[in-house]
């Protein structure tokens, strides 16, 4: 078993990480929105930008799911007292993922717009957000047994978030499933990721116990 004193040698805080995490979040979505090219004829503008609902529609998809990939990173990494390298290296192929998702959404809104290739655009957008999905769970695991985690998170937490990312897994692969068969069907899965994983997960504050003694 590590000593404090090694624990401070191999470890650091996670402060630096999520900022830069952050940067990279703000680049991604901030990326989204240059797919989205003006129409070539302006004597018929409003009809160019109706015909640009495809990109619309990838946009403010991805825009919300970063997001969510944002929000939820920081459910996690606030909860962290020490990252170490294995954690910098994780995080870091994490952050590769989310910056290939512009290319994605290029993807499947120029499929969408061309009406060919939709199933494979969607299963590429999906496993994009599932390799992600997967990054997240190896990350919390690494931290888990790691010990990385502030003590303050009791089991209810923990087992929360952890059924929350493991549950992504499934949601979004079934998104792809049913994508390579039914496109439009697999990208309203995973769209339909979108609300449940916006919400507070319970006991992720350490709130475990009511004035019974009880979880809560």
């Amino acid at each position: 078993m590590r000593s404090k004193s090694d624990i401070s040698r191999f470890t650091r805080r996670p402060d630096r990480l999520t900022a830069f995490s952050d940067g990279v979040f703000a680049i991604a979505v901030t990326l989204l929105v240059l797919e989205i090219q003006p129409p070539q004829n302006f004597g018929h503008l409003l009809r160019g930008l109706g015909a640009l609902w495809p990109s619309y529609l990838a946009y403010a998809l991805s825009f919300l799911l970063i997001g969510q990939v944002w929000v939820n990173h920081h459910v996690m990494f606030d909860r962290v007292r020490h990252v170490d390298h294995g954690i910098l290296f994780l995080n870091t192929v994490l952050l590769m993922v989310i910056a290939f998702l512009p290319f994605s959404t290029s993807l499947l809104a120029e499929a969408l717009r061309a009406e060919r290739g939709l199933r494979t655009a969607v299963v590429v957008y999906g496993t994009t957000l599932w390799t992600a999905a997967f990054l997240f769970n190896i990350i919390w695991a690494r931290l888990r047994r790691a010990k990385l985690l502030d003590p303050g998170l009791g089991p209810l937490g923990l087992r929360a978030i952890g059924r929350r990312f493991a549950f992504a897994l499934i949601w979004i692969g079934l998104g792809i499933l049913v994508g390579a068969f039914a496109p439009i069907a697999g990208v309203a899965i995973i769209a339909g990721f979108l609300p449940a994983y916006y919400l507070p997960i319970r006991g992720e504050y350490g709130e475990e116990d009511d004035a019974t003694g009880r979880p809560s």
